[in-house]
């Protein structure tokens, strides 16, 4: 296999996506449709190791609060050791299908590809609206794994690669297009969609975010992809010109609490 492929998952995946081109752009987008002014609280769900935290707390203010939650306690330590010294900011090891937080108890939130792996997306968005304050606003960033576009030798093989990614790899691989439904049957006003789409033309910096090589393996394994096809598709990806894409959307949406 060519040896620019990663071969198994990195420890930093979450925060080296954030630090690239490609996090900082949507990241920034995300952080101005929040329009986060001082003394606004801000709820954080499954924030990971943090990336987004420091942001909120300059944009909000010494008067603001910023409250991240994961369910993972390596990623709450992780966020915590980054936001130590910055008292408006606290992170909570918490379930986002259940929060432990009053109605009405903040101004935003936000979650930033979380919702494509919870077990019931229907349930993380009620309790967002629930815990929102009349007039509060939510930006979801969550990409459709559906859009994703990969330029292989042939097209059979690019297909099968992304079934397995839509069907096995992500557990809600469509949640992209399905967000803004979602939103409103929880009670949001969806304000808008921002589509975003990310473009690669080039290998390696793709297999860092999306994982070519590894996934393509488990598509084998899991009888996807037989494996001559995915030794001729890796390697084609190597070699020949590279074009992939995939698209993330930003859903904002408000709430009016009666």
């Amino acid at each position: 296999m060519p040896t620019l492929f990663e071969l198994s998952p990195p420890d930093d995946y979450l925060t080296r996506l954030a630090a690239s081109d490609l996090g900082r752009g949507y990241k920034a987008l995300a952080t101005a449709e929040l329009a986060l002014r001082d003394g606004l609280d801000v709820l954080d769900l499954g924030c990971g190791p943090g990336a987004d935290l420091p942001a909120f707390a300059e944009a909000v203010g010494p008067s603001g609060t910023v409250l991240g939650l994961d369910h993972d306690a390596d990623a709450v330590a992780r966020a915590r050791a980054l936001v130590h010294g910055l008292d408006t900011v606290r992170v909570e090891k918490a379930d986002i299908h259940d929060l432990d937080l009053a109605d009405a108890c903040v101004d935003r939130a936000h979650t930033d590809r979380v919702l494509q792996h919870v077990a019931d997306p229907e349930r993380v968005l009620a309790e967002t609206f629930r815990v929102l304050r009349p007039g509060g606003l939510a930006v979801l960033a969550e990409p459709d794994w559906g859009t994703l576009v990969v330029d292989g030798p042939d097209a059979a093989t690019s297909d099968a690669y992304g079934r397995f990614v839509v069907e096995q790899v992500v557990r809600n691989g469509r949640i992209g297009r399905r967000l803004p439904g979602l939103a409103e049957r929880a009670g949001f006003t969806v304000e808008r969609v921002v589509p975003v789409t990310a473009v690669f033309r080039d290998a390696q910096e793709a297999d860092q975010v999306l994982g070519l090589a590894r996934v393509a393996r488990r598509a084998v394994e899991a009888g996807y992809l037989r494996e001559r096809a995915e030794a001729r598709w890796v390697e084609h990806l190597a070699t020949a010109p590279f074009f992939a894409s995939v698209t993330l959307f930003l859903v904002v949406a408000t709430t009016r609490h009666t």
